[in-house]
């Protein structure tokens, strides 16, 4: 019994393997101009989430609070963030991979890079999350000094698309509408 069940398994599996080779030679990625596409339509509400919560938390920075609500809103506001960084490395995922040499790679490049940022954001909120309110003084040098780390950390995501491997890529970025 044994015999029978370890040839079907192993006849399936070739079917299997037989299948994923040929549906992998048909392509199937997006086009260049499709991922980029899709790729700025993930960032460009990304950005602005990021741009209006970079506004926020500078206005928390100065602002008359107590270090309580400074606290709940900084938490609130990197939380915020944090997720749609989240998103955005979701959607860029979705994408899949364009069709061009090292594509695969490029595609992992962008959501690793946006993973990043989600984290360094989620390290920010959690830090800020963990600072004692008592004393204002010791609490907004904590507050600088996660915004410090998280600014550090942020840069070092960051994915210059000048270095892109593909031709291809490069072109599609400048030229698709959602990337402008």
């Amino acid at each position: 019994m044994r015999t029978c069940r370890a040839s079907a398994a192993g006849k399936l599996t070739v079917v299997l393997a037989t299948i994923v080779v040929v549906l992998a030679g048909c392509g199937g990625g997006p086009s260049p101009r499709a991922w980029a596409a899709s790729v700025c339509g993930a960032l460009t509400p990304w950005r602005s989430e990021i741009s209006k919560l970079t506004s926020s938390t500078d206005e928390q920075m100065t602002a008359q609070t107590t270090p309580a609500q400074a606290k709940e809103n900084l938490v609130r506001l990197f939380g915020g963030a944090e997720k749609a960084s989240e998103t955005a490395r979701r959607k860029v995922e979705q994408a899949g991979v364009p069709e061009t040499d090292n594509g695969e790679a490029i595609s992992a490049g962008f959501a690793s890079s946006l993973g990043k940022m989600r984290d360094a954001y989620g390290r920010a909120r959690d830090t800020i999350d963990g600072l004692g309110t008592g004393e204002p003084t010791a609490f907004y040098d904590g507050v600088r000094a996660a915004v410090e780390t998280l600014n550090k950390e942020y840069d070092a995501s960051a994915l210059d698309t000048s270095k892109l491997n593909s031709e291809e890529l490069k072109q599609a970025f400048d030229e698709v509408p959602e990337c402008r």
